[in-house]
């Protein structure tokens, strides 16, 4: 799936391109990554910008693209996955909040969501990511992915370093690096990274000082 992201508009309706998320199936469960900057140009709008969503109890979903539509899908989507468990008394499965995004995103093709979406973890059939682009398509992906204008950096490190044999800490560790190298090669990616890592057990998204302990490997 071709690796943009939508992070800006202007006046003019131009858009504005950025970011870098990255997502990899692992032995445990899955990872998602992805960087803090959110940009307009060579404007840097935020720091602190937020792509990694809880929408279920053990799914996730990156954004990349506006910041509205992705903000409102996250909303939606965590709503929609409440109503689901109370109407079927069961939790959603990865593949069905990713067919009901799917469905939502295509249902509006003619005035799209402007977002790129990665909705990943793990249920009864095991760890899942899917990809889903702005007029809902769906790509199941088995190993690594990775989104934004930082994703071909991003792709030469996990293409070089992935494994379906990684634990969950390796996997964390790849993202991360994945993550960090887009960073310094992309301008619209940067000011830091957030994790999550999923697995049967728990939700888990890293503190910052623990992101910085694995940074702090890769300088020595």
């Amino acid at each position: 799936m071709p690796g943009w992201a939508f992070l800006g508009e202007d006046m003019e309706g131009k858009i504005y391109k950025g970011t870098t998320t990255v997502g990899l199936v692992c032995r445990e469960g899955v990872v998602l990554a992805t960087e803090k900057r959110a940009t307009m140009g060579s404007f840097i709008a935020s720091r602190t910008a937020k792509k990694i969503y809880q929408i279920a109890d053990r799914i996730a979903m990156t954004t990349a693209g506006s910041v509205g539509d992705a903000q409102f899908l996250a909303r939606l989507i965590r709503v929609e996955a409440n109503l689901y468990e109370i109407r079927r008394e069961r939790k959603p499965s990865v593949r069905a909040l990713a067919t009901l995004t799917s469905n939502l995103l295509n249902s509006y093709r003619f005035y799209p969501y402007i977002v790129q979406l990665l909705i990943g973890g793990i249920d009864d059939e095991g760890a899942k990511i899917f990809s889903i682009d702005p007029i809902g398509g769906a790509i199941e992906e088995r190993d690594i992915v990775a989104t934004g204008s930082g994703s071909l950096t991003a792709y030469g490190v996990l293409e070089d370093r992935y494994s379906s044999e990684l634990g969950v800490g390796q996997a964390v560790e790849l993202a991360v690096r994945a993550i960090f190298s887009a960073m310094k090669r992309d301008s619209a990616s940067g000011d830091g990274i957030d994790v999550v890592r999923i697995t049967e057990k728990e939700y888990y998204q890293l503190k910052p000082e623990e992101i910085d302990e694995i940074i702090a490997k890769f300088r020595k």
